[in-house]
Parts: structure tokens; C-alpha cells; sequence
């Protein structure tokens, strides 16, 4: 009996792994798959900037794109690789288990064999059941004789199903193996690929340095960019803050001389002083609120806020595919420093820019020739910036993935870059830990 309930503990054990490891391994396959093809889109991207035969910024930010991603697929195929090892362990760990079981099978049916070829004749199980001291003993012994019958073809039968199943998990732990082996030598491939597109970028730098110097003017027209992004996102949010404080305490004033009112007419009913009268007719003190109080104030942006915050690292991403090309914070390059307070990200051109999340359109503002629209989410704010064309209006309510425009394409270096930002209350909030990974 323990025997059995081992045996359907382990088998119940092994298929809930590998429902598990199936599910896994299909979503790490799926975004391997994915970013591989990326990749394949940005490489011919690449060969025809290189037909130019000078260099440029759309060739270096490329070549970023494709070191980001490749670095992405590495971690993936690491993901898919440790997986695999659970994989092989388990596999290991059953096909040791099936062999001991198998083992102790064939040790039983031959004990059984040994027995029956020494009772073998019909005599020799005649006098079994003669032998018997009463009747109720010689049924017992009669129908054991029957029961070690159908013992020993069950004992067989087990014998086979655990051949078959040991056969089964010998040759999915060597395909399992075959699939380490061949995603370590894509490893390997990516790792190669990665070395050589890095002393690219360094190549690509070199040259674009000697060609007046148009890495730093392009540095510090991001710095330009950033900080008017920046200004004209605060001023809104200022704005927006403002407008929600002058309405919460309208109202709580309001409130505050409805109850002095009611106060000072229980006073009178009661026929107290004039003194206590005007006393109780006093409006009370309004207790100054935080911003993030005020902002979420009524219950509708309570919710909306708890629900921004529920979906953490679930929120869709603003642009149906692309890839990152500088990250949130602050970095150095050209000598030129800068700070991001979103990300940017590289797109196609004309592409649908999204919201990541429902609410309402607080802003839709003119940033240097392009559109940023600026939707509130509670006490959480969203941007979306370098919009050729908005769909979107101040006031309006959206949803989540609603269209708010297009993407606008740079004519001087031919990319598509949106900068998408994420903000509670007014403190930037790296969009890294809010996005889904894709």
C-alpha cells in the first residue's frame, strides 16, 4: 500500500512539473522568438544606414537597439537553460526511481516464477487444499491459488507498463539534453555577436566624434529636450494640483460652514449664550492636505490610483513594439550629462502610441514641434511624448491601450522615438518596474 501511494505521489508530482515547466518554457521560447526577430528587423535596418558609408547617429542608436536586445535574449536563453537543468534533475531523479521499481518488479515476479514451477502440478495443489484442517481454510487456499494467478499477469503487466514508461522518460531526458546543448551553442552565438556589435558601436562612436563633433550636438539637444519636457510636465502637474486643492477645499469649506450652521442652530434650540452661539457658529479649521490626499481625494480617484498601483510591472507598454534606447536616470555621454526621467523608445514610424492605463487627459501640450499628452490616473501621471498627431483632448476619459496619436519620425536622423514617463504625484517613477516584460 505505501509502495503505491509513493508511486502516485511521485507521478502526480512529476505531471504538475511538467505542466509547470511546459508553461514556462513555452513563455521563454515565445520571447526568444520575439526579440529574434527583432533583431532580424533591426539588422536589415542596420545594412541599409551602412550603404550611406558615413556614419551615423540612426546607426549608432540602431546598434544600441540590437545590444540591448541581444543582452535580453541572453538572459532568456539563461532562463530557458536553468530551466532545462530542473528538467534533466527530475528527469534523472524519475528514471533512477522507474529503475529501482523495475528492478524490485522483476525480483518479486521471479520469486513468484520460483514458486509456481515448484507447485506446478495439479498434485501439488491438490494436496495445498487437501491439506486444509476445515472447509473454510480450503476455500481460502483455493482462491489463493486463484488470486496468485491473476497476481502474478498483474505483476507482469506492471512489469511491461514500467518498461514502457522508464523507455518513455530515458528518451525525453536525451531530448531534453539535445535542447541544453543546442541552446548553450546559441549562447555562445549571441555572446560572439554581442562582442562584435559592441566593437562596432565603438567604431561607429569613433567616427561620428570626428564628424564635428555631432554625438555631443546631439546630446545636448536631448539635454535641451529633456529639461522642456520636464518644465512643461511639471507646470502641468502643477497646474493640475492646484486646480484639484482649490476644489477639495471649496468643498471643505463648504462643508466646514454647513456644519457651524447646524452647530450654531442646535445651540439655539437648546437656549444656550449668545457666546456659546457664536462660538458654535464658528466654522472649524481646515487641516492642509498632502498632494497625493488631494489627488486622490474623491473615491473614484482613490480606486484608480489603488488600481495603477495594483497592476505594477503588468501595465502595457505605450507602443505596440520597440525597443528601449536609453534608459531611466541619469547617465554621461559626450561629456555631456543628462537626466532621463522616463525612457525612450524606439518604434516605427507612424506608430500608435497608447495609453498604459485608463483615466483622464489632463494635457495635450506642444514640446519643440511634436505633441505631449499628459493623462492622470488618481495620484499617478502618465506621458507621452514626440506625438506627430493626437487623437485626444483635455477632459476626455480613456482607456487602457486607447490610440492617443502617432508617432513622430526625427527628419534629421530618420528614427522614431517615443519618451514615455510614469509619475506619483510629481516624482518620476522608472517605467522599467511598472511595464510588462515584453
Amino acid at each position: 500500500m505505501k509502495f503505491l501511494r509513493l508511486a502516485l505521489f511521485l507521478v502526480l508530482s512529476l505531471c504538475l512539473f511538467n505542466k509547470a515547466h511546459a508553461q514556462s518554457s513555452a513563455e521563454l521560447k515565445r520571447r526568444r522568438d520575439k526579440i529574434t526577430a527583432e533583431l532580424e528587423d533591426l539588422r536589415r535596418e542596420y545594412e541599409e544606414t551602412r550603404n550611406n558609408k558615413r556614419a551615423t547617429i540612426k546607426q549608432l542608436n540602431i546598434l544600441k537597439a540590437q545590444i540591448g536586445l541581444r543582452e535580453e535574449k541572453i538572459k532568456t536563453v539563461n532562463s530557458e537553460i536553468r530551466l532545462l537543468n530542473s528538467q534533466i534533475n527530475s528527469n534523472t531523479n524519475t528514471v533512477h526511481t522507474l529503475q529501482g521499481q523495475l528492478d524490485q518488479l522483476k525480483k518479486e515476479y521471479a520469486a513468484m516464477i520460483v514458486f509456481a514451477y515448484r507447485n506446478q502440478s495439479a498434485y501439488n495443489k491438490l494436496m495445498f487444499v487437501f491439506a486444509s484442517k476445515d472447509f473454510n481454510q480450503a476455500f481460502k487456499r483455493l482462491k489463493y491459488l486463484q488470486q496468485f494467478g491473476t497476481y502474478r499477469e498483474r505483476q507482469a503487466a506492471s512489469i511491461e507498463g514500467t518498461q514502457k514508461e522508464l523507455h518513455v522518460k530515458i528518451n525525453e531526458l536525451d531530448r531534453t539534453k539535445n535542447q541544453k546543448s543546442s541552446l548553450l551553442q546559441e549562447q555562445e552565438k549571441e555572446k560572439e555577436n554581442l562582442g562584435k556589435q559592441r566593437s562596432e558601436q565603438d567604431k561607429v562612436a569613433q567616427d561620428l566624434s570626428k564628424q564635428e563633433g555631432q554625438l555631443k550636438k546631439q546630446q545636448k539637444n536631448l539635454q535641451a529636450q529633456y529639461a522642456q519636457i520636464n518644465r512643461q510636465f511639471n507646470r502641468a502637474l502643477a497646474r493640475e494640483i492646484a486646480e484639484a486643492r482649490r476644489k477639495a477645499e471649496a468643498e471643505a469649506r463648504a462643508e466646514a460652514a454647513r456644519r457651524a450652521a447646524a452647530a450654531a442652530e442646535k445651540a439655539r434650540a437648546e437656549n444656550k449664550s449668545a457666546a456659546e452661539i457664536a462660538e458654535a457658529a464658528k466654522p472649524k479649521v481646515i487641516e492642509r492636505k498632502t498632494d497625493s490626499q488631494i489627488l486622490t481625494a474623491t473615491p473614484e480617484a482613490a480606486k484608480l490610483s489603488n488600481d495603477f498601483l495594483g497592476n505594477r510591472g503588468r501595465l502595457p507598454w505605450p507602443v505596440g513594439a520597440g525597443q528601449v534606447v536609453q534608459e531611466f536616470g541619469i547617465y554621461r555621454s559626450e561629456g555631456i550629462t543628462n537626466d532621463n526621467q522616463g525612457i525612450d523608445i524606439r518604434t516605427g514610424a507612424g506608430a500608435a502610441v497608447r495609453s498604459v492605463f485608463e483615466g483622464e487627459v489632463t494635457n495635450v501640450v506642444d514640446v519643440a514641434g511634436s505633441y505631449m499628452v499628459i493623462i492622470r490616473h488618481g495620484a499617478y501621471f502618465t506621458g507621452y511624448v514626440n506625438l506627430k498627431s493626437v487623437s485626444v483632448s483635455k477632459g476626455q476619459k480613456v482607456t487602457t491601450r486607447q490610440t492617443l496619436g502617432a508617432a513622430a519620425t526625427d527628419p534629421a536622423t530618420g528614427e522614431t522615438i517615443v519618451h514615455f514617463e510614469i509619475r506619483n504625484v510629481e516624482t518620476p517613477q522608472n517605467p522599467r518596474s511598472w511595464l510588462a516584460t515584453q
